[in-house]
């Protein structure tokens, strides 16, 4: 074969490759939001040279189908990403604040039990997507062959059968923990609050990010803790220039995030950023709590490290539970606390006892029977494609001046209203029409997003994006009576 005849070889495969992509993108198998396969595993696949293979990525990129993420992969364009920009960084006080949000949280959370009502702001996992009826199963079998053991109690640091399970998968995210680092807690928000607990007391300054998750918000509010925001980008998370200016101008005695697929922003931390702020918080013996809830549900080719992998001086103290893939009614989560874990033991005692034996049970035998790497999968995938279509449908439906968040793992948005439009007023009126939201307000102790909104992506039925539609109408309403004003 001559080279001018190899050269027109590759130019056909790579046209092939981009014609067949496309092919499947305009049937749906390659929906929305959804990641393609790597340029590695494409090549592999195909029999052909990389070289062929990012040249039809490109082709398929000019032709707007697919996008390129930094450090991630390519994904299937969708509307979102043209005609809604991104929400703006936030620009938080330069002073602490006392948290006060209890009333309006526990009325939102009421109205997360309501079945009548279109569930769009609870970010509860779709239970359709949960590993149930093997769980049942499990459980089951254990109280037939484990009757006496499972009605004993497993004190801290907690069944060490499930501790051996995680530190086993703590391995993917490049973290070496052994089982006796870990402390299995009640869920991830009892994590929470005996790492708070451990280090703070009544007054005392948290930095975190913002916005920043309610739960975690009602945890400092609890413990009499004041909260320094700290600006956070959507993308790649705090800004650790200014969560340095905080430190050096405020006693600050812990620093909480969640680094992987913050909730509500959805953004995550690159790893290299991870690595720089483990050092910033070494540098001053600051502790980071850092919640991984949902660090297993990336859209992304590979899992993002966690920030306990770069710390060399045990004062990462990193919280998770198995609520978002497994079972949140089970409340089994646990902690890795570094140097702090004896006191988060004594306290964990304290508190609670012990977690639940049956369910500690259940759960490390889902680990380790392989169930849960099949389970992860499932949702990763499940979630990638609601979170692009639940976008999509704001895009459509929503006025000018939203604007959107990208997420690259979990399942909720954020969503950025015009700035006449207050979230609150848009809480009530969707009430009217069964449907219920979780309005800004909550994701910070200083009303820093009157004018966001977070909406839940763990499912997309028809009726959700029929309540999608009305939802759209009424921004667009109160955006229209808004200006009227002026």
């Amino acid at each position: 074969m001559t080279s001018q005849e190899s050269l027109s070889r590759e130019k056909f495969r790579y046209e092939q490759i981009a014609s067949d992509i496309a092919t499947l993108i305009e049937k749906g198998t390659y929906q929305p939001g959804m990641q393609i396969l790597s340029v590695r595993k494409m090549s592999q696949q195909q029999n052909v040279s990389i070289s062929s293979v990012l040249q039809a990525y490109q082709l398929l990129e000019n032709q707007g189908l697919i996008e390129a993420r930094p450090q991630s992969g390519y994904y299937v364009r969708t509307a979102s990403g043209e005609d809604f920009p991104e929400p703006e960084i936030s620009s938080p006080s330069l002073d602490p604040s006392h948290v006060n949000l209890h009333d309006l949280m526990m009325m939102a959370m009421r109205d997360s039990l309501n079945p009548k009502l279109t569930q769009l702001g609870a970010a509860m996992p779709n239970l359709e997507l949960l590993p149930t009826e093997r769980i049942n199963r499990i459980m089951a079998g254990l109280a037939r062959t484990a009757s006496k053991d499972i009605h004993g109690y497993e004190l801290p640091p907690g069944l060490e059968e499930l501790r051996v399970q995680i530190a086993k998968r703590a391995i993917l995210s490049g973290c070496q923990l052994s089982p006796g680092d870990i402390v299995i807690t009640s869920g991830g928000v009892e994590g929470i609050h005996l790492c708070l607990h451990a280090v703070c007391k009544p007054g005392d300054i948290v930095a975190i990010e913002s916005p920043m998750y309610f739960g975690t918000l009602q945890i400092l509010e609890v413990h009499g803790l004041r909260a320094l925001e700290i600006p956070t980008n959507p993308r790649d998370g705090i800004s650790l220039g200014a969560l340095q200016f905080a430190i050096e101008h405020n006693p600050i005695k812990a620093v909480l995030t969640i680094s992987n697929f913050n909730n509500p922003l959805g953004s995550f931390i690159p790893d290299e950023k991870k690595k720089d702020l483990v050092k910033l918080l070494a540098r001053y013996d600051i502790p980071l709590i850092d919640n991984d809830v949902s660090g297993e549900i990336y859209f992304t080719e590979k899992r993002p490290m966690v920030t306990k992998a770069f710390d060399k001086k045990g004062l990462v103290m990193l919280c998770s539970s198995f609520s978002k893939d497994i079972s949140p009614s089970l409340r089994v989560g646990w902690v890795a606390p570094g140097r702090y874990k004896n006191t988060v033991e004594w306290l964990k005692f304290t508190t609670s006892v012990a977690t639940g034996t049956l369910p500690q049970m259940a759960i490390a035998q889902f680990l380790e029977s392989g169930g849960y790497d099949h389970q992860l999968r499932r949702i990763r995938r499940e979630y990638a494609s609601n979170v692009a279509l639940l976008s999509q449908a704001v895009t459509r439906t929503f006025p000018a001046g939203t604007r959107v968040t990208r997420p690259s793992g979990g399942f909720v948005l954020w969503v950025q209203l015009p700035e006449n439009v207050d979230s609150l007023e848009i809480y009530k009126l969707a009430l009217e029409n069964n449907i219920t939201i979780t309005p800004g307000y909550l994701f910070s102790p200083t009303n820093q997003f009157s004018n966001f909104i977070r909406l839940n992506a763990a499912a997309w039925t028809f009726p959700i994006e029929r309540s999608l539609v009305r939802l759209g109408d009424l921004v667009k309403e109160s955006a229209e009576h808004g200006k009227s004003l002026y």
